[in-house]
């Protein structure tokens, strides 16, 4: 069974054009990852599943549940130990300004991620997902990306650079389906320093101990994904309602919360490794403070 397409932000229109946009303000980031894009292929899919997380991934709840994986993973990194990439290579100050900021917008994206497909995951296995609580009854967050969030740039998946291309193959194979992960694209921007973070993390994804620090990241996000304030409205039936593929959406989205836990985890050792990035909370989120009546008005 082939891999569905991805469809870029640059590339939606019509419904999946609005949803990306939204997406990408509700979780407040500069760009969505390729679990996101995976899905956009699948139109009737997005548009349903949006109204079903977005309530959800714009409360308190939902950013504190991705900070307590993000903080879990920390521990891990540094029970870990340090990687020593980031002092093995020379790069100019701008450069490692570029590198720090794409390393915090993936270190904040990814556990949401996590915390986010666990949701979907369990839904579609007609799992309970959520509380039945009144929408607007949580206490929400501020839209839109941080001011000092890098934005979100990748190399092309198939470079010409004949030593990347190895590199995102390797990679691929090591992390596994659906698709090369965003972060190392982004990272590729500095060949040198992709070359070797991945040298020095490919050993240290291949241990027990990792093994065993990434199934209890999982396990932690489906027990927080359980607790989201909301109902999350998904079940393999609204698969069917909607006529889209639905093995092929299952088997994406099982996939993806799979290799989640080894990203989350890889970029927290990353972030462990500059030294002097703020690892647990990169990106604090104000409270929304709008009137209860607006809420209501906005989640309809």
């Amino acid at each position: 069974m082939a891999s569905p397409k991805q469809v870029s932000e640059h590339e939606a229109h019509g419904e999946v054009e609005r949803v990306l946009y939204e997406m990408r303000q509700t979780l407040r980031v500069t760009g969505l990852d390729v679990t996101v894009r995976t899905w956009a292929s699948f139109e009737r899919f997005l548009v349903g599943m949006w109204e079903a997380m977005g309530p959800n991934t714009e409360t308190r709840a939902f950013e504190s549940a991705a900070d307590e994986v993000r903080a879990q993973a920390v521990e891990a990194a540094e029970r870990l130990g340090r990687l020593g990439a980031w002092d093995a290579v020379v790069l100019g100050e701008s450069q490692r300004y570029h590198v720090r900021g794409a390393l915090e917008l993936y270190h904040y994206l990814n556990p949401k991620m996590l915390v986010f497909t666990s949701a979907v995951k369990l839904a579609l296995q007609d799992e309970p997902v959520g509380a039945l609580q009144p929408l607007g009854s949580a206490e929400r967050i501020e839209r839109g990306a941080p001011s000092r969030m890098m934005a979100m740039e990748w190399v092309e998946d198939r470079p010409d650079d004949a030593r990347l291309r190895v590199l995102f193959k390797d990679i691929q194979e090591t992390v596994g389906p659906p698709s090369l992960p965003g972060e190392f694209r982004g990272l590729a921007l500095w060949p040198e320093y992709l070359e070797a973070t991945w040298e020095r993390l490919k050993p240290r994804m291949r241990t027990e101990e990792w093994a065993r620090e990434c199934d209890a990241l999982l396990e932690t996000s489906r027990r927080l994904a359980r607790r989201l304030p909301y109902e999350v409205a998904l079940s393999k039936e609204r698969l069917e309602v909607l006529r889209e593929d639905a093995e092929l959406i299952q088997r994406v989205t099982v996939q993806s919360e799979w290799r989640l836990p080894v990203l989350v985890l890889g970029m927290a050792t990353l972030v462990g490794d500059v030294g002097d990035l703020e690892r647990r909370l990169p990106f604090p989120a104000e409270a929304r403070l709008v009137p209860d009546f607006v809420v209501g008005e906005e989640l309809r």
